[in-house]
């Protein structure tokens, strides 16, 4: 299970500098996601071999000054409740702010690791001055220049240190899928999960989850056995306030994380807003199956708009990763809710299977002779052999002559053909090329 870290601290000290450099070294390993670059406060990492996903709480305080506090404080308390460990990021340039102390407080009462990033320090004279940050009764410190690097491979160090320690998995829980229900305040999560499991709540078994908050609920329900992942909608905090986005997205994280498929539940009434995108991009991102279920389709006018228009219009903005699949439910009348669970167990069974290699050979080649790669300055790209490789989740290889040749859109056109002849319907699918 990934642990989450999150960065805090008032604005302009610097923490979107540091999340950028924190991401930037998962991208050097692994290839960045096409289509991905929507959602710029969330990201995955990975030092000394350890896995873990970063939150910026920096870029969603929007307005004026006089709420910055408010919404501050809305920010770091939300942190505090949902992540692992957290890193409180303050500037070494202007000392400590009353700011800086207000969330010094919040972070004091916690039993979670805090780590103080005293950023912009660039030299010896700033290293002495950063003495004062023992001030904010923190413990120690870690001096760092989110804009130079320097001090980052120091403050990893620390950070992966002080991970908690996660159980792995059992065998039955690896084997069982693991569907959570996502999306944003209201869009009616819970209804869906109580019109699904039944007031009885067929429960066989409770298996704590791997953290407080994410409990996993074993359920078999018109003959499928599936591990439930409890999600924001059921945990209700009173204190946050349900239209912040920061809200949404900083729940639906570890729901997410925890799951094989995610069930993003959209209100019909409202349309597919900016939120639903955040937590769509989010969950692909995370390699996960997903199914999209418009909810409340039985208060909206059916004439004003038919599901083929609304359907389309979800697409569009889904574009390039349009394979997946759109239901129109009811949880309230329990509309389409057993072709809901059906269709999210195919998208499980998507996202494991596993193709031939000498039937993926047989199959690509001939399409890659037909449509080879463009050339590129009198070159030819030639493609000999390609394979699924054994991954978790579905990632196919191909190997060539001049693999820099092989820009997006081959790639995309690759990846369609995959999709064309192979059911991978709301699975997101990663495409490599390697010199042979």
């Amino acid at each position: 299970m990934s642990t989450i870290v999150a960065i805090v601290g008032r604005p302009n000290v610097g923490k979107s500098t540091l999340f950028n450099r924190l991401i930037k070294r998962r991208e050097a390993i692994v290839d960045s996601v096409s289509g991905v670059t929507r959602d710029r406060n969330y990201g995955k990492s990975e030092w000394n071999g350890k896995e873990f996903s970063v939150i910026d709480t920096g870029g969603y305080i929007k307005g004026s000054d006089d709420i910055f506090e408010a919404e501050i404080r809305k920010q770091v308390e939300l942190a505090i409740d949902e992540a692992d460990v957290i890193m409180f990021v303050v500037d070494v340039e202007e000392g400590i702010t009353p700011m800086d102390d207000e969330v010094a407080k919040l972070l004091r009462k916690i039993t979670k690791p805090v780590i103080v990033v005293v950023n912009k320090v660039d030299n010896a004279m700033r290293e002495k001055d950063a003495y004062e940050f023992y001030n904010l009764g923190l413990g120690d410190y870690i001096t760092i220049s989110s804009t130079s690097g320097s001090g980052t491979g120091e403050l990893l160090d620390e950070l992966i240190k002080v991970f908690p320690d996660k159980p792995e998995p059992t065998q039955e829980e690896l084997e069982l899928p693991r569907f959570a229900v996502v999306g944003r305040p209201n869009a009616g999560k819970s209804s869906f999960i109580n019109a699904l499991i039944g007031v009885d709540r067929y429960i066989v078994t409770d298996i704590a989850g791997t953290t407080r908050d994410s409990i996993d609920t074993k359920y078999n329900r018109f003959g499928f056995e599936f591990n439930l992942v409890d999600t924001a909608g059921i945990r209700r905090k009173a204190k946050v306030k349900e239209d912040l986005e920061f809200y949404s997205v900083m729940r639906s994280v570890r729901a997410i994380e925890h799951a094989d498929v995610c069930i993003l539940m959209i209100d019909a009434t409202r349309g597919f807003e900016g939120q639903d995108q955040s937590i769509f991009w989010l969950a692909a991102k995370n390699r996960k199956g997903i199914i999209i279920l418009v909810n409340k389709w039985d208060l909206v006018e059916k004439d004003t708009m038919s599901t083929r228009d609304y359907e389309s219009k979800i697409r569009k903005e889904l574009e390039p990763f349009t394979d997946v699949t759109i239901l129109f439910v009811s949880a309230l009348t329990k509309q389409r809710l057993l072709k809901a669970l059906e269709e999210t167990v195919k998208v499980y069974e998507n996202r494991k299977q596993r193709i031939a290699t000498s039937k993926f050979n047989d199959h690509m080649l001939k399409l890659i002779e037909a449509y080879p790669p463009p050339a590129l300055k009198g070159k030819y790209v030639k493609i000999k052999y390609c394979m699924q490789l054994p991954t978790p989740t579905p990632q196919f290889v191909f190997f060539a002559n001049l693999p820099q040749y092989v820009k997006e859109p081959y790639k995309r056109f690759l990846e369609n053909k995959i999709r064309e002849n192979w059911d991978f319907s709301g699975v997101p699918i990663d495409i490599y090329i390697r010199e042979k």
